[in-house]
């Protein structure tokens, strides 16, 4: 602070820091210093890197379209992979039984399948942490009724109440629509099935949190409640969902590939990894073992390595492990 000669006060400005000094004060953070010392979770980065980037920009770094009706060719149909006897330079990874280049429909594929999972997900997180903050904010009556349908919901495994609201929505729906909005009821059938965890992580550390000095200060002051669960204890919660969110990408992944080979996922018109491995089982035991076993591999890599991400990201933002 400032006095010019007219006895004006002036406050100084405070300084922001640039796009530079941020990048650099976060690559110095002790959990970037955990990340560049952990061979395992470099790699793994690495390894999900090139399944976003192959997903991502599959239109373009793709050979083929593989859903393109008028780029097949039949006779191109049950190709081996390019390192057999009959396979074709163009197929690196071989053709499924519509001529369908594996590589690039993999690559398509993985595209619906992080969609799926990270809309998902998302979903899941906006729902389970909104019941656990109101819970464990709230308690009493709401409380116990926000967790007695979360302990009913327990009760079933995920999987089937993912295939109970696609049945609900399927019969709901006219047959004509089933199509056009099949992802979006995977991403709700998915989200609602895995939004208890959530609730019940997001609770307990409301619990905790909402007894300490900082919100008896905010409710002398005269803070709202949803004011304090919004600007105080939200913040201080989401270290744990954050974790939890990153492992649950890998099962939503999962889970949709679960219900695309059951057949009440994506339609065949946008096949995902799940769709591709139905349709290569029923030539694994023909000798077409292509068809099956590389979508599946892509799956396993791309889970994988969401789940290494995931344990090394618990490990970093735990402080008793620092």
């Amino acid at each position: 602070m400032s006095t010019q000669p007219d006895g004006t006060v002036h406050e100084p400005v405070p300084h922001l820091p640039s796009l530079g000094e941020r990048i650099a004060s976060a690559w110095d953070s002790d959990v970037a210093y955990s990340f560049r010392n952990s061979p395992v979770a470099v790699g793994a980065a690495v390894v999900l890197a090139v399944c976003l980037a192959g997903a991502l920009f599959a239109p373009w770094l793709a050979p083929h379209n593989p859903f393109d009706l008028k780029t097949l060719n039949l006779l191109d149909a049950l190709a081996p992979p390019v390192w057999q006897d009959g396979g074709k330079p163009g197929f690196l990874l071989g053709t499924d039984d519509q001529g369908r280049d594996v590589l690039s429909a993999i690559m398509f594929g993985a595209r619906i399948s992080l969609l799926v999972g990270l809309a998902s997900v998302a979903l899941a997180v906006v729902m389970g942490v909104s019941l656990g903050l109101l819970a464990g904010y709230a308690g009493g009556k709401i409380d116990a009724f926000i967790m007695r349908v979360a302990d009913v919901q327990l009760s079933f495994p995920a999987i089937l109440i993912a295939l109970l609201i696609d049945g609900v929505a399927r019969a709901a729906l006219p047959r004509d629509a089933h199509g056009e909005v099949a992802l979006l009821v995977l991403v709700l059938a998915i989200g609602v099935s895995n939004w208890v965890q959530y609730a019940r992580t997001v609770r307990g550390s409301t619990m905790v949190e909402k007894n300490k000095e900082y919100i008896q200060a905010a409710r002398v002051i005269g803070v709202s409640p949803w004011g304090i669960m919004r600007r105080h204890l939200l913040p201080n919660v989401l270290g744990p969902v954050l974790v939890l969110a990153t492992i649950n990408i890998a099962t939503a992944i999962l889970t949709e590939a679960t219900l695309s080979f059951l057949g009440v996922g994506v339609p065949p018109t946008q096949p995902s990894l799940g769709t591709l491995i139905r349709v290569g089982n029923d030539f694994l035991f023909s000798g077409e073992w292509w068809i099956t076993i590389f979508p599946g591999a892509a799956l396993v890599i791309m889970v994988l390595s969401i789940n290494l991400l995931g344990d090394w990201l618990r490990d970093a933002l735990n402080p008793k492990l620092r």
